[in-house]
């Protein structure tokens, strides 16, 4: 019943590899690994060392080498390899290449029915709902989560084994020439297109040709499922000669179709769909009332009907439709906890996915899981939660809290801390809420369970303005500026200024996940608070004040000396701390290369570097300076200049050492346009959270930060009355007001009042009129559809920053690091 194991010799065959070295022993395998922080077990694992743009897989093989991993499929050898005793190399051309044709192999041992699903939104959702509607009746396998790139894809087919009877996998594809791996690994029998849209488009030439590329999955299908509507769709189907070979299911309002689509009534929370199948009037009443869901669940009804389901039970089955959720929530919560929420579905894939986001923060020394019964598993109930059991200790969670009749009989199972309750009523009743304190708590469960109850009292008082922040966005814009750099090219990320209003630990814990090499911040304080949160990587303190030195050496942060005088209060400070000799402070001297704010002179370098060259517990680890105008073309003579000066001053430096001396001098927009001056290492800031200061970057980078409030009160004002302080607005007629929860005490600056730029309610502007209070603005409704508690957007990605920038005549740095820090943080990521 279990995944079929594979020899090395064999899967060297399949994959066409040389076996390094020539008599080595033969292992066996059931795991693959390619993320080297993802291992849970080494036992039969082999992993494959798939080198990106950004990173290469090569770099970790020694570390799982020590964590007991013997076999590794590589495409470069290196001589070091030789050294690890009784470890296995399979040498390719293409690591990618091997994983997709190990993983094409494995499909081809199955005699299934594979659905497969692409098209550009809503292939998580179809997948998901598939499986609720059908996983009563077969024994299925899904991908996890979005799992449906060039990577995510062949992870998914490696988990078929012969237990299941249907499996349901996603493809996406961001350029051509993609898909056709991808239809050689999933092999669908069915398919379903979901729609087309503008996503991933610059990639493409235009809309058709995307098309295309996406049809590319269903060329062997026996029947491919579509909405006829989508016109541009059904020009290319039919243009591209696809019929001749393949069967479809077509729905939409045209007569034609196999499954023709009639009135659709949205009630207040559900949605009726009346549709004509074979000739009889037949409808599915689903509890969602968004476009998007009456596409999706249209999907799945033709599907369900292609599978030959009866009426009746589809109408049942589709009312109790659950909601998908597409992200990971994480929030502050009481007594200074971490809330990380996925409380809509608890199946084990998504269990380890929700395991390792919380294993990237590292804050609290205890994390504790909050776990329902897993349902609809297909899996006898011992094996299951022994397996749930090794997964928490592998991930080394502290403490279990166990809710439902399957988890608490299999209480013995689990080995640490643990308390176990029948319902969420009962945890709700007799847990004693102060135990929670200083923790990260993961809460994990199935949607019948209803966790919000339990979050709602484990998160803090709601002020009801919110900074949202993707977390996947801000990953996407530091891999876009490794990208641009050298492999060997080192980076300093910036996260002063509460990371620019984005938050403190929780954005560098990411940037340490990452692996980033260094961290900058402007404060001893703040390296001192991601010290205490778990932040092992370098951490350089660009201002150091003169207090701070004894508390920066206390911390292993390394200060800027950017002066004599800052360095005669660090020698100071060395001679008070007692360091041991083979423990150095190091420092990070500053150039000033002509922005004449800090920094050492020209002249003064031959002192300096006397006076460095005397002390043995000084270490110079890196020379900089900062760029005036990176993002100003009209200034490229300038910078040019300033890259010189420091081009020959930073060399005095270097060579006066015997140890390596990193240099660097760009920030977010010099990356980008001086690529002859990136040095050993790169400094990108405000790029990282998304704003955007250099033309050529248009469409690179993604928003990370969002800004959210709710209309507190809604008010009807008369033609000739005023709103807000001193009478500045006067109403010209009457007209439709709302009070915002968000005044200038949160961020929203004052000189933003009266008609400078309007916020938005349901998509529509609506201007701020009168003065901004403190907590509080008002906005004008009028002939705007709104309710109390309706959310305004202050700004987003469709909203973007900029605009309130330049209403308020002021850059994107100062809006973003200003907004308060009573304004709560929701980190997500997808």
């Amino acid at each position: 019943m279990h995944h079929k194991l594979y020899g090395s010799e064999e899967i060297a065959e399949i994959i066409h590899a040389d076996i390094y070295p020539k008599n080595a022993p033969a292992l066996s395998v059931k795991d693959i690994l390619v993320d080297s922080r993802r291992l849970i077990t080494s036992d039969q694992c082999m992993f494959f060392a798939l080198d990106t743009p950004r990173n290469s897989g090569h770099k970790y093989i020694r570390n799982l080498y020590l964590k007991g991993v013997r076999l590794f499929v590589v495409s470069h050898f290196d001589k070091a390899y030789d050294k690890l005793d009784g470890a296995v190399f399979l040498r390719v051309k293409d690591t990618l290449e091997a994983l997709q044709a190990l993983t094409a192999k494995h499909r081809s041992f199955f005699d299934i029915p594979v659905i497969g699903i692409t098209g550009s939104n809503g292939k998580t959702i179809v997948k998901e709902w598939l499986y609720q509607l059908l996983v009563q009746d077969k024994k299925i396998i899904r991908s996890p989560k979005s799992y449906n790139s060039q990577i995510g894809v062949p992870l998914s087919v490696w988990q078929l084994n012969s237990k299941y009877e249907l499996a349901i996998f996603e493809a996406g594809i961001s350029e051509p020439e993609e898909m056709p791996n991808l239809q050689k690994i999933i092999r669908p029998t069915i398919g379903i297109f979901t729609n087309i849209g503008q996503a991933h488009d610059e990639n493409f030439i235009n809309i058709q040709q995307k098309i295309g590329e996406k049809l590319n999955l269903f060329t062997k299908v026996d029947v491919l499922i579509y909405n006829s509507d989508q016109k541009e769709l059904q020009e290319v189907i039919i243009k591209s000669e696809i019929l001749h070979s393949i069967k479809t299911f077509c729905w939409g309002t045209a007569e034609s179709c196999n499954l023709r689509i009639g009135n659709i009534e949205k009630e207040k929370k559900t949605t009726t769909i009346h549709g004509i199948y074979r000739e009889k009037e037949a409808a599915i009443t689903i509890p969602f009332t968004d476009d998007a869901s009456v596409e999706n669940a249209i999907h799945c009804w033709a599907t369900m009907l292609l599978l030959a389901y009866g009426q009746e039970d589809i109408q049942q089955r589709m009312q109790e439709l659950t909601p998908i959720a597409m992200r990971l929530e994480m929030k502050e919560g009481v007594n200074n906890c971490t809330i990380i929420n996925d409380a809509y579905n608890s199946d084990f894939n998504s269990l380890s996915i929700a395991l390792d986001f919380l294993n990237q923060q590292n804050q609290h020394h205890k994390k504790v899981i909050i776990l329902s019964d897993i349902l609809q598993s297909g899996r006898n109930e011992v094996d299951l939660y022994t397996d749930v059991a090794s997964l928490l200790e592998t991930k080394s969670m502290d403490e279990i809290i166990g809710i439902g009749p399957a988890i608490s009989r299999q209480s013995d199972k689990f080995n640490i801390e643990k308390s176990f309750y029948k319902s969420t009523g009962d945890f709700l009743r007799q847990y004693p809420f102060g135990n929670f304190s200083h923790q990260s708590i993961l809460l994990k469960g199935a949607r019948v369970f209803e966790f919000e109850r339990i979050s709602r009292i484990l998160q803090q008082k709601l002020h009801e303005t919110v900074m949202e922040i993707n977390l996947d966005a801000l990953v996407a814009n530091l891999n876009y500026y490794k990208s641009l750099t050298a492999p060997s090219t080192k980076t300093m990320a910036m996260v002063k200024a509460f990371s620019y209003g984005s938050g403190g630990f929780e954005i560098a814990n990411i940037l340490q996940f990452h692996q980033v090499d260094y961290l900058a911040v402007a404060y001893a304080d703040e390296g001192v608070e991601l010290r205490k949160a778990g932040i092992t990587t370098p951490i350089m303190v660009m201002s150091p004040e003169e207090f701070a030195f004894d508390t920066m050496i206390r911390h292993q942060l390394e200060p800027e000396i950017f002066s004599f005088r800052s360095l005669k209060l660090l020698e100071k400070a060395i001679r008070q701390s007692a360091i041991p000799q083979n423990k150095p402070v190091k420092i990070h001297l500053k150039l000033d290369t002509g922005m004449h704010r800090l920094g050492f002179s020209e002249p003064e370098l031959n002192t300096l570097i006397e006076r460095l060259k005397k002390n043995s517990l000084i270490y110079v680890q890196s020379v900089f300076s900062h760029l005036a105008g990176s993002d100003k073309p009209e200034l490229d003579d300038f910078t040019h200049e300033q890259i010189d000066n420091f081009r020959r001053m930073s060399s005095r430096i270097t060579e006066a050492f015997n140890q390596e001396v990193y240099r660097h001098i760009v920030n977010s927009a010099g990356i980008v346009r001086f690529p002859e001056a990136h040095f050993d290492m790169v400094r990108p800031g405000i790029g990282l959270y998304g704003i955007n200061t250099v033309a050529q970057n248009k469409k690179k980078l993604q928003t990370v930060a969002g800004l959210r409030s709710v209309i507190a009160q809604i008010k009807e004002v008369k033609k000739g009355a005023s709103v807000s302080y001193n009478r500045s607005f006067i109403a010209d007629k009457d007209m439709k007001v709302g009070v915002v929860s968000i005044g200038y005490a949160d961020g929203l600056q004052r000189s933003l009042g009266n008609k400078q730029v309007p916020l938005y309610v349901h998509g529509k502007p609506v201007p701020i009129i009168g003065d901004i209070c403190m907590d509080m603005c008002l906005v004008d409704l009028t002939g705007v559809d709104a309710k109390e508690g309706d959310d305004v957007i202050i700004f987003n990605e469709k909203h973007p920053i900029e605009r309130l920038a330049e209403a308020a005549q002021t850059i994107p740095y100062e809006i973003l690091s200003r907004i308060s820090r009573r304004v709560k943080r929701v980190y997500y990521h997808e």
